[in-house]
């Protein structure tokens, strides 16, 4: 999702652009001490407006509670390369800070190590809620100095959709469950000699797609492979990032057969940066995709009155645990993120930024948001009640999964890390690559970017 191979021009349009419009909403040092500014990351598709529609509900409900304080809402429209682009511009200035920001888990610890992020462990302690958190929740937003940075607001897991439409014609059980990934490639060949005119398979891939390239494409399928006990990208005892793997060539592997095979869409279309919207809220829908590595989320993209609401979603889409490579314990794979809420190092109004979080964040408030954004409760209260196991198709399949997820190795190196995979899946999905030159300019790649902190597996 965050791009490092930009042109000095492009990012210095994108750099003015930021900095224009974040000029034109107000700054930092302007909106005065009765004033909490809130960014976020706003929908591409015009049609969802389910975080717009979220916190404008909990900005009412602050400024009732906080009589004579205003919060004025942020929201930038930019693809996610885009946003964490404009999110760091935004925050290395007083003058352009927000109070609150919305912050990947994948990009926090980045954003620490920048000095751009305000610790919060002195409002975390006297926060009675904070307890009510799962640790590897907090550990997503922890820093490397051991500080907490971020307040999570729910997490995610992935798997496989299918659509038993398609299934039904191409002759395949309708409680599909792959074994293996030669059973998820089988599946899609059925599809496409038996259902002509729909897309087999759909795996994100390439820079375009950014961070849901490397974890919701390649991740799956890399933490599938070996024993499933050791991290298959970083080797925490040594603090080392792995090259050559025979994992990470399997993976790759994966990738090209199904570009290679034609079991994927047209590659210009895996390579349109909006090309996640189209599969979302055209082809899904529309029953004209057959399987979609994907993630837990995709519901609220089709409740009623996101603007693309399809009733018959539930009915009409089966859920598969994506398996590991061989079939091999554990047997099942995911890949957890989220995102979290933190106070910039240069706010303006830290102490009223963390009272919209705890507004936010009161169990009430957090059941809400996790059931309109088909998240994954990461409050322990909110995880136990009923309301919310039940409140939603597909969400008890995913909850399970936390129990075989993996977290990225968010560390410092990670943005980077992410972008020499997506240019190795890139080349292997055009077909400009093998996967022996794909893997080892990875190779080479990663040991630049990390300053040689490389170790071979």
């Amino acid at each position: 999702m965050r791009p490092t191979a930009v042109s000095i021009l492009a990012l210095a349009l994108v750099t003015t652009a930021a900095t224009a419009s974040l000029t034109s909403c107000g700054s930092g040092s302007g909106s005065g001490p009765d004033t909490v500014r809130v960014s976020f990351k706003q929908s591409m598709d015009n049609s969802v407006k389910v975080t717009d529609n979220y916190l404008a509900g909990i900005k009412k409900q602050f400024e009732k509670q906080y009589p004579g304080k205003k919060v004025e809402l942020v929201p930038i429209k930019a693809s996610d390369a885009d946003y964490y682009t404009k999110l760091q511009q935004m925050l290395r200035s007083p003058r352009t800070a927000p109070d609150l920001v919305y912050e990947d888990t994948f990009l926090i610890n980045s954003d620490i190590t920048s000095g751009y992020l305000k610790p919060l462990d002195s409002y975390l302690a006297k926060w009675k809620d904070w307890d009510q958190f799962i640790d590897t929740a907090k550990t997503a937003a922890r820093g490397e100095d051991g500080k907490t940075y971020g307040v999570p607001d729910g997490t995610d897991t992935r798997g496989l959709w299918f659509d038993k439409r398609v299934f039904e014609k191409a002759g395949l059980p309708l409680d599909w469950q792959p074994r293996n990934w030669d059973d998820v490639l089988a599946a899609a060949r059925t599809i496409k000699q038996k259902v002509p005119g729909v897309t087999p398979l759909n795996v994100y891939t390439g820079k375009p797609a950014g961070e849901t390239a490397a974890m919701q494409g390649f991740e799956m399928l890399l933490y599938g492979t070996g024993d499933g006990t050791s991290d298959p990208l970083y080797d925490k005892a040594s603090k080392k990032w792995i090259a050559g793997s025979q994992g990470f060539r399997d993976a790759l592997s994966f990738v090209a057969t199904v570009y290679k095979d034609k079991l994927g869409p047209d590659v210009s279309d895996a390579l349109d940066p909006n090309y996640r919207t189209t599969v979302w809220g055209e082809l899904m829908p529309e029953g004209k995709l057959g399987i979609n590595l994907d993630g837990s989320w995709l519901p609220q993209t089709w409740l009623q009155g996101s603007g693309r609401a399809w009733a018959d979603w539930s009915k009409e889409l089966g859920l598969a645990y994506m398996p590991t490579q061989h079939g091999q314990a554990p047997g099942k794979v995911s890949m957890s993120g989220g995102w979290t809420w933190a106070v910039p190092a240069k706010a303006g109004n830290p102490d009223l930024a963390f009272d919209f979080v705890k507004t936010m964040q009161t169990k009430a408030n957090a059941e809400k948001w996790y059931i309109a954004n088909s998240g994954i409760a990461v409050r322990k209260d909110v995880a136990d009640d009923p309301s919310y196991v039940n409140a939603q198709p597909g969400i008890k399949f995913f909850t399970d999964l936390v129990a075989s997820t993996h977290y990225r190795p968010a560390y410092p190196a990670y943005p980077k890390v992410s972008t020499a995979i997506q240019e190795a899946m890139e080349g292997v999905t055009t077909g400009d690559a093998s996967v022996d030159r794909a893997a080892s300019q990875y190779d080479t790649t990663l040991k630049d970017v990390t300053d040689n902190q490389v170790t071979t597996k």
